[in-house]
């Protein structure tokens, strides 16, 4: 009783009680993998295609659409960007070969709150079209996966950083002010607005596998395997900081450019997490750790920032998820509230919890895309395609970082 009483308030400063804690729970991980529940696909899903074509007109509730082009493509169908006849609006409409049933759950509850001010897709409607679920939404620029992959994932910006972390915790405030947990946050499912007109404004997208905070089973696989919770594989009673983890791990990875190695097994995962936290593990695998990103800063004027832009992920890092910081303590945090610029005279500004606007270091062109449905928690190639295009500056970047801390 007195060990366990210790694992519950260890902190990332104890390296032995934190190992201890992964040692006695991986230990029971062989025996839940096999067992522990998953979450279902739904059973009206085929693998039929798509019998929507362009040029199709979809009728709506609250208007009729005709499909212009498909946007993209996934497990369970199509988006479609539509012109609403009649109008000028422009809708991508999500058409899907099943129910949609949690999604438009999720999306109906998300209607209490206002989609703009918490940096969330704006649902415009749902509806049946023969066997098909069509669900509307804002028609957005890109997502960061393919924003990344323009720019061969060279590395944002501390500043870059900062807006969109800013906007993605304000997302998860909402989502708990309504109740909800994402449990599918990735970089494909975070949109840029418009990289042109508002750079680097993005909003959360993708509620279908969304669950309501006290209904997530215990030992539910979720999560794209590249962004999940220690608790999620440990088989560990879930809550929305599984959502905050997340978050902390896609900052990580927009800062360094980088995945963590070796995802074929849950056990490397929970390696590489504890090599994330700085603490030591033999292996002959290089890879950051939150400390590093310190010492690989080029930029000495920027070492106070990215010194709380670290202690931010290590909050949000924390292998407890009793632990993590909560979104609200997170937009408190002193590498937002550091030295925050007013917005200047007559700026209009939607959301009172905005951050200022940064400055463009590289916009790559952009490419239109939206709501791209996935396979829930499926091994997609997004984490392939990342350690392809990360190699060929990887090893440069790690020996930079380490020859800097030598100095």
């Amino acid at each position: 009783n007195s060990f366990s009483n210790k694992c519950l308030v260890c902190s990332m400063n104890d390296l032995l009680s934190q190992l201890v804690f992964l040692f006695i729970i991986t230990r029971h991980l062989q025996h839940q993998i096999i067992t522990r529940p998953r979450i279902m696909m739904d059973s009206s899903l085929s693998d039929t295609p798509c019998e929507v074509r362009e040029g199709f007109i979809l009728l709506g509730r609250k208007g009729v659409y005709k499909v212009e082009k498909f946007l993209g493509e996934g497990s369970y169908g199509k988006v479609a960007k539509c012109k609403k006849l009649g109008t000028d609006q422009v809708v991508a409409i999500k058409i899907i070969w099943g129910s949609g049933q949690m999604e438009i759950n999720a999306l109906e509850e998300l209607s209490q709150i206002n989609a703009d001010d918490h940096n969330l897709v704006k649902f415009v409607e749902s509806f049946k079209y023969k066997k098909y679920t069509c669900i509307a939404f804002e028609v957005l620029d890109q997502s960061l996966l393919d924003f990344m992959e323009k720019r061969d994932f060279h590395p944002l910006t501390v500043e870059e950083i900062r807006t969109i972390a800013w906007q993605l915790i304000v997302a998860l405030k909402g989502l708990k002010s309504v109740n909800l947990v994402h449990c599918d946050i990735k970089l494909d499912n975070i949109m840029l607005v418009d990289q042109v007109s508002e750079p680097f404004r993005v909003k959360l997208i993708d509620f279908g596998l969304a669950e309501k905070i006290g209904h997530m089973r215990t030992g539910a696989t979720m999560q794209n395997i590249c962004y999940r919770a220690p608790e999620v594989i440990l088989g560990l009673p879930l809550d929305q900081s599984v959502d905050l983890w997340t978050v902390g791990y896609i900052l990580f990875v927009l800062y360094t450019g980088s995945f963590i190695h070796g995802w074929d097994a849950d056990y490397n995962i929970l390696r590489a997490m504890v090599k994330m936290q700085g603490r030591l593990v033999e292996d002959n695998i290089p890879f950051w750790s939150c400390d590093q990103l310190i010492h690989s800063c080029l930029d000495k004027t920027k070492i106070k920032e990215v010194e709380q832009f670290v202690d931010l992920l290590k909050r949000m890092l924390m292998v407890d998820p009793s632990k993590r910081i909560s979104p609200s303590e997170a937009l408190q945090h002193p590498f937002f509230t550091m030295g925050r610029v007013q917005p200047t005279a007559g700026t209009h500004t939607t959301n009172p919890e905005e951050p200022p606007a940064v400055e463009v270091h590289l916009q790559p062109e952009a490419k239109e895309v939206t709501n791209t449905p996935q396979r829930p928690a499926a091994v997609s190639q997004e984490c392939s395609r990342w350690r392809n295009l990360v190699s060929k500056n990887f090893e440069t970047r790690w020996e930079l970082s380490r020859g800097q801390k030598l100095n």
